[in-house]
């Protein structure tokens, strides 16, 4: 189980705002809850997975701004591939939140 930290950069887009992007990639990500879990965050979206289904869901997400017409993409990758265990995101969360709830 890996988890992936994923910016897709739409450059040379008409107006600043990136939203319509960010719908179009939250949908393929959705068409792909059968293998991976994501959650959506102001400034990135978080893909939990086999790594082989991520670096797929990864491919098909930086691809959609190339679909919609832009002709430059940067796409930011952060990956946290732990083997030792299976950890997910809410694991780490979890973790994190008993040790601030721990009085000692």
């Amino acid at each position: 189980m890996a988890i992936v930290d994923i910016t897709v950069i739409p450059i040379g887009t008409e107006t600043p705002s990136v939203s319509d992007y960010v719908v179009e990639i939250q949908k393929v990500l959705e068409a792909n809850t059968d293998k991976i879990h994501y959650e959506l965050t102001p400034m990135s979206t978080l893909i939990e997975g086999e790594m082989e289904d991520l670096l797929e869901v990864i491919r098909q997400v930086h691809e959609v701004p190339f679909q919609n017409g832009i002709q430059r993409v940067a796409t930011n990758i952060r990956i946290d591939d732990r083997r030792d265990k299976k950890v997910s995101m809410k694991d780490k969360v979890n973790t994190i939140q008993s040790k601030l709830n721990d009085p000692s």
